[in-house]
């Protein structure tokens, strides 16, 4: 064999590596790409709930207003968990109002133990089931995201996925995890309080 041959095949081999090394590169990075859409995509369902329960929930504390006037401490942190809500600016801060939101949901739906002409309420009644229908749509996105964000970070930590994230710009999401404050059954209690003025 002569030097061209040997020189030729080297560079036929360079070549064909380089093939090889570039086509894992592209398939990593665009993995990386799908993963990182998958968890926007899985967030954006979970907003999607979020907003139809905060859609819903002015209604319903206007038909308890109606009957326990005097639950303002309720009503108030009701609206401003929502207000925070719309004021977060990342996915951790909404996943966190979210969280304090459902907790003062929670303090609300109390309520109805405390007033027998509450659960007698139509309106009510049917806020209540609409509400609870949302919640459960909302707890299967919030699964379906998590699960999504599980799966970005599982191959963002691996060896050649971490590279692959670093040039796709994919970094590490945040769970949505329940606040604390909601983590804990609601407690009201009405005994030091006059009822009815």
């Amino acid at each position: 064999m002569n030097a061209a041959k040997i020189l030729l095949m080297i560079l036929v081999a360079m070549f064909a590596g380089l093939v090889v090394v570039g086509c894992s590169v592209k398939r990593g990075h665009d993995k990386a790409v799908r993963l990182d859409e998958a968890v926007k995509s899985a967030w954006a369902q979970v907003e999607n709930k979020l907003q139809r329960r905060f859609d819903l929930i002015p209604n319903l504390v206007e038909t308890v207003k109606g009957v326990a006037a005097q639950e303002k401490d309720v009503f108030l942190g009701i609206a401003k968990a929502r207000e925070s809500y719309f004021q977060a600016k990342s996915t951790g801060q909404k996943a966190k109002a979210a969280g304090v939101f459902e907790s003062a949901l929670s303090r609300l739906l109390v309520l109805r133990e405390t007033y027998p002409q509450l659960r007698s309420n139509e309106s009510f009644m049917k806020l209540q089931d609409s509400i609870e229908g949302s919640e459960n749509r909302l707890s299967v996105e919030r699964g379906r995201y998590n699960e999504a964000v599980r799966t970005v970070n599982t191959f963002s930590r691996t060896f050649f996925g971490r590279f692959y994230a670093s040039i796709a710009g994919v970094e590490q999401a945040e769970y949505f995890e329940v606040a604390e404050e909601a983590k804990a059954a609601p407690k009201v209690d009405f005994t030091g309080e006059t009822k009815g003025g």
